[in-house]
């Protein structure tokens, strides 16, 4: 290999299969890394999904087994005070209306 223009084609022609060799092989390892990361990212979405569930159904199996108390909203309040409460309120709301009338007669 005297010829220097020979030369310089076999080195150009090695430099470019070796860059294409390791481009490859660089797109070959990013695209696996990018696989890996999205398959642990679906198994990881999965395991959360599945957590979430799990302990939605036991506050379902909790909330189902135990009685409703006062602090859950059920209040058990007998008829007769229920009754009595509604009927101090409509007294209450009666001699609202009766100052309020009176104001605005007085207002006048």
């Amino acid at each position: 290999m005297n010829n220097p223009v020979v030369h310089a084609f076999f080195i150009g022609r090695v430099l470019a299969e070796t860059l294409s060799e390791r481009a490859e092989q660089l797109v070959s390892e990013g695209l696996s890394n990018l696989g890996r990361f999205d398959a642990e990212q679906r198994e990881n979405l999965r395991n959360f999904t599945e957590e979430v569930l799990v302990k939605a159904q036991q506050a379902e199996a909790e909330a189902l087994s135990q009685p409703p108390t006062a602090a859950s909203g059920g209040s058990e309040v007998p008829t007769q005070d229920l009754q009595a409460t509604i009927d101090n309120l409509r007294a209450e709301i009666a001699q609202v209306r009766a100052t309020l009338q009176q104001y605005r007669t007085t207002a006048n």
